[in-house]
């Protein structure tokens, strides 16, 4: 019994302090668990706010980015409508009375008179019809083009046209055909002397509306004179050259009107819808083909 009250006190305090030892052990195996999960928690958090100011750094920048488009686009908007404004506002236009009542006799001209006509022309010759005998007068006028050209010193060009005009009168049936273009891959470079002074710096300067022919100005009515000593349609000639096919004003008219007229037929309800967008007919025409010419002189 001594024995006994000796040992079961020792076995007592033995698996008392092996309890405490396991005890201990687990909480400091848990403790260093929660140590590590801490400190991952963190590092992940420090992730999410990265990615976090990473994504608002982009917002950010789209957002700039979009904005500085948006303002570049005004600014180009008002550029341009600056541009259009002061080419309107500045330009001297002392015919400007005769300019719109011209204007008006044209547009009457043209409704009640030109499109009942295209239209019966159109439903009587196939647009095929129509587009070879356009081919036919642009190809007798060549001579304006390959002139022109020289004189712009654009000899390549020059020399295309020379070729489209020989090919396409052999082989072409006089022009009514354009194997040039369609098989030795020749274009049109179409100049005339309007586009040649414009070349040379010379300013559209006043504008003019012609009968018939519509829009235009000072250089380029000086264009038209000039063009008709080259142009075998009209009777205009350099001494006694027999180049012409117009021998007199009569047949000059006649050519320059089939011409004309049938050129016409291919943009029937063109001049319609123009109308249509203009809030001051006069103007509108002149701005256009004033915007025309000089994008043809840039060319």
């Amino acid at each position: 019994m001594r024995v006994l009250k000796l040992i079961v006190p020792f076995l007592i305090v033995l698996g008392t302090n092996s309890y405490a030892n396991v005890n201990i052990t687990d909480l400091n195996h848990t403790v260093s668990a929660m140590a590590i999960l801490d400190d991952k928690s963190k590092k992940i958090e420090n992730s999410v706010s990265k990615i976090s100011s990473k994504q608002k750094s982009i917002e950010v920048t789209d957002a700039n980015s979009s904005g500085s488009n948006i303002s570049s686009s005004i600014d180009e908007f008002e550029d341009e409508f600056e541009d259009a404004n002061s080419s309107t506002a500045l330009r001297f236009d002392p015919l400007e009375p005769y300019n719109r009542a011209m204007t008006k006799i044209n547009d009457k001209m043209i409704i009640h008179i030109l499109d009942p006509m295209v239209e019966g022309y159109n439903n009587v010759v196939p647009e095929g019809g129509r587009i070879a005998i356009n081919m036919f007068f642009k190809n007798i006028q060549a001579p304006v083009r390959v002139a022109n050209n020289l004189l712009q010193f654009k000899l390549k060009n020059a020399t295309e046209e020379t070729g489209r005009f020989v090919v396409n009168t052999i082989f072409g049936l006089c022009g009514f055909f354009d194997p040039a273009e369609s098989d030795l891959k020749w274009e049109a470079h179409d100049e005339d002397f309007g586009q040649t002074l414009g070349y040379y710096g010379v300013s559209d300067a006043i504008p003019i509306v012609l009968p018939f022919l519509g829009p235009s100005n000072l250089r380029d009515l000086t264009g038209i004179v000039v063009d008709g000593y080259f142009d075998p349609l009209r009777s205009s000639k350099i001494g006694n050259a027999n180049y012409k096919i117009a021998k007199n004003t009569l047949e000059s008219t006649l050519y320059k009107g089939a011409d004309m007229f049938n050129r016409a037929s291919l943009h029937a309800g063109e001049y319609q819808i123009m109308k249509n967008d203009a809030l001051d007919l006069y103007p509108f025409l002149q701005d256009s083909y004033s915007q025309h010419q000089k994008q043809k002189i840039k060319e």
